[in-house]
Parts: structure tokens; C-alpha cells; sequence
């Protein structure tokens, strides 16, 4: 296994991802990472967890946080309970900070040797590993305990990569980074001079003494204080033309002509999975520069695409084809219509078309009970893309102003997830240029975005459920039984969410036939307790979307299911609601906007027909809603 920090907080298994639920497990996971095998006290991670006031039932939460990664570490890895403390036990397994702060080290004891080559290769590969900001989805409060050392660290690490650089005398090659990076960090001398020296040994004599200027004017407004020692000697060096030359040039492009020189030998590291993000192909008019490495590292934001996806091949080609005619896709549908699943499916399939990286975010709160703040999503967005977290603006137009200019000329891929209006992505939008957009939503009001190709989501087919149950479930587990299949994807409403869960239960559960599997399923009563497995359910979803209703739309939703037949007009449901048609028809729209009810198409004189789903009558007819 994986463990990644430098970027967002995640665990791999062979390359697949293990799914985390949320920013406090991911939390409590990254913590006990950081402590290196060393006991975590519950007050410790509770107030890692809620800091300084955390809610009466902190204790029972933290328990089933660690309860849940438990599980999903699986056995091979000890999370033990030790008095009133965790410790967790990874086993040998790869932790990216480790390997990191391993190269780092190797690099810095090169580079005080005068063995540049060697130490530029080390410190581009440990400048490699960080995926953006470390400690990404993760609280408030690890962020601001553990995160200003990891950056701390990065930024060190890349001073000291700089130094390298231009000893070897690759002076041209590091003005756009060191622009870039002197931008973001103004306060850093050393980095600034590195930038002023990169400039002065192109020929660059005027934009070297501006880069000067500007830092003695940052240092003294801000701080109240003048450049230190060695930028003023650096300065003096460049006004009288006595500056060295760079170190040793000569005989590193010597020796690399000769013999290509082997890449020195590393300090016991992890496993080669943590390795350097590429870029898989650059476009010519492009400088590959930014600031999370030498050559800039592409922000790699997107979940995993599910391994088994399976089906909805027209509407992927749809997706592909609309990026690559330079438009922006809005995919929506009903919930469990598997949107999400599509998009990371389509974003998975054309990343090399989008060479200067990907950035996701999910647009709900952590408990999907609410959109989360465009402001909120602009921080992270800025900070994988190289912003300090001290720069960063305080107010949304200035995020948005600085978002949009990051993003000029990259060639950038944004998944906006679980959009619930036009309002909440407008902001988050790049503005033009050649990054493209792909958002996910269930409101049909996303479609008033400019310049979007709109794709919906139904049920699937019969045949493509078919194969999704399989793809989930195994081939033998439903292997001579068409008929069974059928009946347990009509009893799903043929709803990928609902397939892929019925499926993984039977897959848990081998002494289950693909008949008893059916049989549960068929009671009405208990056929929504059945399609829920780990952190999948079919009424969060649902729930979601019906908890955005007025009050009175949703006592008319639940009239309607509880009352109603599964197909209705808006004059039966005038009847049931006791109210005008036109007012019913308002209703029913308002529903088939949140797509709880689904709107046929116009039939004559009658006007438009509603249909309500099994799964959705269900929902509304229990007592909670």
C-alpha cells in the first residue's frame, strides 16, 4: 500500500484507490501517518478533528472514524487502540513525506559535495512526488498544525534544486520558474536572488536590478526592513560585473557526453510507486513552469474512475467529443443515475489531452447537506496550483481574478462535482482559454451555463444493467440466469448507484443465490434498506436533492408518491393537491427540475405526462420524509 499526503490525502492498493470517507477520516489518517508508528491520544486527534470546541458526542464520532479506516486499511496494517491513544502500523508500506524528506536529504549532501548533477537529479525527484498542496482535504486544523513545516520544506527543497540548476548552468531554463516562484513567495531572499542571478547571466542587466528593487520595496513596506547580507552583496556583485560564473558546467556537460552518468544511489526508499508526476505530453507553445517543481507538475485532483465501469458508451463520446470541440459539458441527471461515475470515467480517458493537469472538487459539504462555498473551492484550487496559503486573497473576486489568470494559456482539465446552481459555478469557471470545464449536477438550471454541451442521464438499458451487475457482482455469481438479472434490474429501476450496490452485496455475500439476492429486493418495505453497502445509499442521494424542496413542493412530492399513480398529469394531480391545474403543473415542474419526478414527452391535447420511479415512490412514501 500507498500512503500520500503531499497533495491530497489518500491510500493506494496496487494503483487502485481505497475510498476514504470524507476530510476527518482523511484527517485522523494523515495524523497517524505523521506520528511514524508513535502513539496519537484521542484529545490529540479530537482536536485535530473539531479543534478547540468539539461537539458533546466528539468521542463516539472518533471512534467510528477509526472504526471505518480500520476497515478499509484492511488487516495488513495495525490500527490498534492503546489506552486512551491510536497507533497505527503501516506495515513497510510508502508514505510520500518520508521518501520525500529521504531525497531531499540525499540531494542537499550532493549539492554541499559540488556534485550538482546528482543533487538536481535528486531533488527533481522528491519535487516530483507533491500532487499539490500537502495535507489537501483534510480540517482546518492538521492543515495549520502539520502544513506550514511540509511547505516549509517544499520551498527549501526548491531553493536548493534552483541552486543546483544554475551551478550547472542552466541559467535560461530557470527564469519562467523562478519567476513564477519569486511571484508567489516575495519575502524570500534567497529565491529572489537565485531569480536576479538566473536573469543577469542571460543578459538580462535591467530586469535583474527591477527584480532587486521590487523585493527591497516588498521588504520594506511589509516588513520594515531592508534586503539582508548576502542580496545586497549579490546586488554589489552585479553593478560592478564580479559575479561567478556558474560552477561547474563544463564538467558536468563533459562527463554527460561522455558516459551517462548512473542516478546516484538513494537511501532505503519506499515503494517506486511514489514517483514523480509527468507530464504525458507537453504542447509546443506551452513552457511546462510553475511552482511545484522545476518543471511544473501537473495538479492531479481527480478521484479514481471506477475499474468496472461499465455502459453509457454514447453519452462518453458525447463528453469526449464536446472537450474536444472546446466546449464545456454539463452532465445531469436523477440521482443514482451515476453522473459522477461518467465524468471521472471521461476525465480518466482524455487526461493527455489536458497535459497541464486536472482539478476536482465536490461542490456538497462533507455531509451533503449543503453546497460548499464557491470561496472555499477557489482555496483549494489556488493552492494546488502553487499559491502559498498566506497569499491567498481574502475576498471571492480576488480569487476568482487570480484563478482565471493562473489558468491563462494552460491547457487544464476542472471537474466541478455536484454543482447544485448556475451561481455556485459560475465563479469557479476558468474564463475562456483553452481549459475546458466538466460539472455534474442534478438541477436542469445548470443548462443557462454559456457554452455547454447539455448531456442527461436516464435509467440504463436492460443490456447494460445486465452488465454492470455482472461487471460488480462476477461473472459465475449471475452465469446462466437472464431472467434473475432482469428482475433484480427493474427492482434497481435500472439506476447504475442502485445496480452497483445490489451487485457488491452479492458479491460480500457468497452463500447469497442471485434468486435470494431478488427475493430481498422485492418487498416494497424493505427494498431501500437493502440498497445501501458501506458508504453507498441510495437515499443520500435522494435525500439530498429532496431536502432543497419549499415545503410545500415537497408535501405535494409526498401527496403525489403516497396518493398518486406512478404516471400522472397535471390535472390528476390538481385532484390530489386540491389546487388549480396551472399550479399542479407548476408543482410537477418543480419536481421534474429536481428530477424527482421524470417529464414524458407531450401526448396531444393532454399536455405533458409525469412519472415517478418505484425507487423515488418509495422514498417519498416513508414516514421520514
Amino acid at each position: 500500500m500507498d500512503f500520500k499526503i503531499l497533495g491530497p490525502v489518500s491510500a493506494e492498493v496496487d494503483g487502485r484507490s481505497v475510498p476514504l470517507d470524507g476530510s476527518k477520516q482523511r484527517t485522523a489518517l494523515a495524523a497517524l501517518l505523521l506520528a511514524h508508528g508513535k502513539v496519537v491520544t484521542d484529545e490529540r486527534l479530537t482536536c485535530l478533528l473539531w479543534g478547540w470546541d468539539p461537539p458533546a458526542t466528539s468521542t463516539n464520532q472518533l471512534y467510528t472514524y477509526v472504526s471505518r479506516l480500520r476497515t478499509r486499511l484492511g488487516l495488513r496494517y495495525g490500527l490498534e487502540r492503546h489506552g486512551a491513544s491510536y497507533r497505527l502500523d503501516t506495515g513497510g508500506a510508502g508514505l510520500d513525506w518520508d521518501t520525500f524528506r529521504e531525497l531531499a536529504d540525499a540531494g542537499r549532501t550532493e549539492l554541499v559535495a559540488g556534485r550538482y548533477g546528482d543533487a538536481e537529479r535528486l531533488f527533481t525527484r522528491a519535487l516530483g512526488l507533491w500532487r499539490g498542496p500537502a495535507l489537501t482535504h483534510v480540517t482546518e486544523y492538521l492543515a495549520e498544525a502539520e502544513g506550514p513545516r511540509m511547505e516549509e520544506a517544499r520551498l527549501s527543497a526548491l531553493e536548493n534544486h534552483a541552486e543546483a540548476a544554475l551551478a550547472l548552468g542552466r541559467h535560461t531554463d530557470a527564469v519562467p520558474s523562478l519567476t513564477r516562484l519569486v511571484a508567489l513567495h516575495p519575502a524570500r531572499e534567497r529565491m529572489r536572488g537565485q531569480l536576479m542571478t538566473a536573469l543577469f547571466r542571460c543578459g538580462r542587466l535591467p530586469d535583474t536590478l527591477a527584480v532587486y528593487e521590487e523585493g527591497r520595496r516588498i521588504l520594506a513596506e511589509d516588513l520594515g526592513i531592508e534586503p539582508g547580507p548576502a542580496l545586497r552583496t549579490l546586488h554589489h556583485e552585479m553593478l560592478n560585473g564580479t559575479l561567478a560564473p556558474p560552477a561547474a558546467p563544463e564538467r558536468e556537460r563533459a562527463a554527460a557526453s561522455v558516459q551517462p552518468r548512473p542516478d546516484p544511489p538513494l537511501p532505503s526508499l519506499s515503494p517506486p510507486a511514489l514517483s514523480p508526476v509527468r507530464h504525458p505530453r507537453a504542447l509546443p507553445d506551452q513552457p511546462q513552469t510553475g511552482s511545484w517543481g522545476w518543471c511544473e507538475l501537473a495538479p492531479a485532483m481527480l478521484p479514481a474512475a471506477p475499474g468496472d465501469f461499465t455502459g453509457r458508451s454514447a453519452e462518453t463520446d458525447d463528453v469526449l467529443t464536446a472537450l474536444r470541440e472546446s466546449k464545456d459539458v454539463v452532465v445531469t441527471g436523477a440521482p443514482g443515475t451515476g453522473k459522477s461515475t461518467l465524468a471521472l470515467w471521461a476525465a480518466e480517458h482524455c487526461r493527455d489531452e489536458f497535459p497541464q493537469g486536472q482539478l476536482y472538487a465536490d461542490l456538497r459539504t462533507t455531509d451533503g447537506s449543503g453546497p460548499r462555498a464557491p470561496s472555499e473551492v477557489l482555496g483549494w484550487f489556488l493552492r494546488a496550483l502553487g499559491t502559498s496559503r498566506d497569499q491567498l486573497p481574502h475576498t471571492l473576486d480576488e480569487r476568482v481574478q487570480l484563478y482565471r489568470t493562473l489558468l491563462t494559456g494552460r491547457r487544464m482539465l476542472v471537474l466541478l462535482d455536484n454543482a447544485r446552481d448556475d451561481a455556485q459555478v459560475r465563479p469557479l469557471l476558468p474564463g475562456g482559454g483553452v481549459s475546458r470545464t466538466v460539472i455534474t449536477g442534478v438541477r436542469s438550471q445548470l443548462a443557462s451555463l454559456e457554452g455547454t454541451r447539455l448531456i442527461t442521464l436516464g435509467p440504463m438499458d436492460r443490456a447494460e444493467a445486465g452488465r454492470l451487475l455482472t461487471a460488480v457482482a462476477g461473472s459465475s455469481r449471475l452465469a446462466g440466469e437472464p431472467e434473475t438479472v432482469e428482475r433484480i434490474a427493474e427492482l434497481c429501476d435500472r439506476l447504475p448507484l442502485a445496480l452497483r450496490i445490489a451487485a457488491a452485496r452479492l458479491a460480500a455475500h457468497p452463500h447469497w443465490s442471485a434468486g435470494g439476492l431478488a427475493e430481498r429486493l422485492a418487498p416494497d418495505d424493505r427494498r431501500l434498506d437493502e440498497l445501501r453497502i458501506g458508504s453507498l445509499d441510495v437515499r443520500v442521494g435522494l435525500s439530498a436533492v429532496r431536502d432543497q424542496l419549499d415545503p410545500a413542493t415537497a408535501r405535494a412530492f409526498r401527496v403525489l408518491a403516497v396518493d398518486g399513480p406512478s404516471r400522472l398529469t397535471a390535472c390528476a394531480a390538481a385532484e390530489l393537491l386540491d389546487t388549480r391545474v396551472d399550479e399542479a403543473e407548476e408543482v410537477l415542474e418543480r419536481l421534474a427540475d429536481a428530477r424527482l419526478v421524470e417529464a414524458l414527452s407531450i401526448e396531444g391535447d393532454v399536455g405533458p405526462r409525469y412519472h415517478l420511479r418505484p425507487l423515488v415512490r418509495l422514498f417519498a412514501q416513508e414516514p421520514s420524509a
